[in-house]
């Protein structure tokens, strides 16, 4: 894995995302700060003293309890934490995420945090064998960025829709992704021991 990060370097790949917390502390031992490290898997509030010095951006923050222990632990270290807001655009049991038809109102809440700057919105579509099943849900996204961008809040400045994946990232784009998650397409299956 770490040969690969350094070849993606090597050809001027610096956003690199990992699902898991651990997974960003083991590479930030070997790699160091070399990459900008993204954290796009779930996180739990009580891991996130342990990788805000570390990351970039947190892509899944999906509560408000979530964005107040991001909040706390950056205005400790006197920084301003990026995220982006998930939504489970789907509304699928098995995903974190706002659920869309409280995304309005979580919003409502979000401006309060002078710690954080909220750059946009993440969601991961439905696995599907045809990618233009998920351009609904894409399209639906696109909706909220923009609706959220119009709004003016304070510390939101709707920069980054992230979504598709390897399986549907030309898709996303077509829609409006400017930021897409494709480490199956770079580095394979994941393999968790």
């Amino acid at each position: 894995d770490e040969q690969r990060i350094e070849r993606l370097l090597a050809l001027g790949v610096h956003d690199l995302g990992e699902n898991k917390v651990q997974e960003i502390l083991r590479k930030y031992e070997t790699i160091g700060d070399a990459p900008n490290w993204h954290l796009i898997g779930h996180l739990q509030t009580n891991k996130v003293k342990s990788i805000i010095d570390k990351v970039k951006m947190i892509h899944s923050v999906d509560s408000i309890k979530l964005l107040q222990e991001i909040d706390k632990r950056s205005a400790e270290q006197n920084r301003k934490t990026d995220v982006l807001i998930e939504i489970n655009i789907a509304a699928e049991q098995s995903k974190y995420g706002v659920k869309p038809c409280d995304v309005h109102a979580f919003f409502d809440e979000v401006g309060q945090f002078d710690s954080i700057c909220v750059k946009g919105l993440m969601t991961v579509a439905p696995y599907v064998e045809d990618a233009a099943e998920n351009r609904v849900f894409f399209r639906n996204m696109r909706k909220f960025f923009v609706d959220i961008r119009e709004r003016n809040i304070d510390n939101v400045t709707m920069t980054f829709l992230s979504m598709g994946m390897t399986n549907d990232y030309a898709v996303a784009i077509e829609e409006g992704s400017n930021v897409v998650r494709i480490g199956t397409g770079l580095f394979g299956e994941r393999i968790y021991t």
